[in-house]
């Protein structure tokens, strides 16, 4: 089977992160989408490009007056940051990754406790110690064959205990049994060497920038 490409692999990845996220469905364009998500804090929308061309995101940058605006890249860094002005602020990079998933069944460390559950084709995952602390969560967007890992944490005083390894297992497991078959994410620089180590392959690097409120009243 033939493995898809970097526009496939982007569209997957929103489709799932829509749901995760409580979004609009994406839009199409003819460089990538848009998507409407108006987070209380910090995000309005974003427009997302697979193959981002310098023509394209100067458009877009020039259309774009609306604060919390990001677009998101496929590319590197350093790449598209000439083409946006100071106004646009460039975010930590993403790395676009994907795994076929498995069935697997991940046993919590002594001493923790997992609960999943599935609502509104968002599966999600805690795990709480003995005394019912919060250690680990992580949630995952459902899309038919596809399945997204979001917001993946562990609380600092329970870091380097494999919970972030658990989480994504018991994720990964459960989307499995709910018929996705295909795992795709963007990860954070700290979360790309967890995911790699989980089997994960790396696709393309990519550019986040938010467009910054001006000071004007």
């Amino acid at each position: 089977m033939q493995e898809p490409g970097i526009r496939e692999l982007v569209r997957m990845w929103i489709s799932g992160w829509a749901v995760s996220r409580g979004s609009a469905e994406p839009v199409d364009q003819p460089w990538g989408w848009t998507i409407d998500v108006g987070a209380p804090v910090g995000e309005v929308g974003r427009h997302v490009l697979p193959e981002p061309t310098e023509t394209e995101v100067r458009k877009i940058a020039a259309d774009t007056t609306a604060p919390t605006t990001w677009l998101k890249l496929f590319a590197e860094d350093a790449t598209v940051r000439p083409w946006l002005g100071p106004q646009w602020r460039l975010d930590a990079p993403g790395f676009l990754m994907s795994v076929p998933l498995a069935p697997e069944r991940p046993e919590p460390p002594a001493g923790f406790t997992v609960t999943t559950w599935e609502r509104g084709g968002v599966l999600r995952v805690l795990v709480r110690t003995g005394a019912g602390h919060l250690a680990a969560r992580g949630q995952a967007g459902l899309a038919g064959p596809v399945a997204v890992p979001d917001q993946i944490t562990t609380a600092p005083e329970f870091r380097r205990r494999g919970l972030g390894v658990l989480v994504m297992r018991t994720l990964q497991s459960a989307a499995y049994e709910r018929g996705a078959r295909t795992g795709v994410l963007v990860g954070t620089p700290e979360g790309q060497a967890l995911y790699t180590a989980l089997g994960w392959t790396t696709h393309a690097p990519m550019a986040s920038l938010v467009l910054e409120p001006t000071d004007s009243h």
